[in-house]
């Protein structure tokens, strides 16, 4: 059984950082598509920063470029997203998913999903 567990987020304040990470089970990330969507109260969930299995490709919305960076631990099974500089519009609960299909890594067919967890930035 393939589950997927976020862990860190929290609270910060406008500027500040916070990190999320993913760690998965039953599924070797290595050859899979990891990436980290939010959902923000009342409104659609909406992709955030997507990573290939190669390391080196990566995508990000524009609404983060710049500011967080996803990265890719295969030894440990894990994908984390780093966010500095912080902004209230950040708030949200973000969701890793990952996928071994080849798929359109902004869109919403990820095969897994984690819980959620949630980050909450003040002015």
């Amino acid at each position: 059984q393939v589950q997927l567990v976020e862990s860190g987020g929290g609270l910060a304040q406008a500027g500040g950082s916070l990190r999320v990470s993913c760690a998965a089970t039953g599924l070797t990330l290595s050859r899979a598509i990891l990436a980290w969507f939010r959902q923000a109260p009342g409104k659609e969930r909406e992709f955030v920063a997507a990573i290939r299995w190669n390391e080196r490709d990566t995508d990000y919305a524009d609404s983060v470029k710049g500011r967080f960076t996803i990265s890719r631990d295969d030894a440990k099974n894990m994908v984390d997203l780093q966010m500095n500089s912080l902004q209230p519009e950040d708030t949200a609960v973000y969701y890793c998913a990952a996928s071994a299909r080849i798929i359109y890594i902004r869109g919403p067919h990820y095969d897994y999903w984690g819980q959620g967890i949630q980050v909450t930035v003040s002015s």
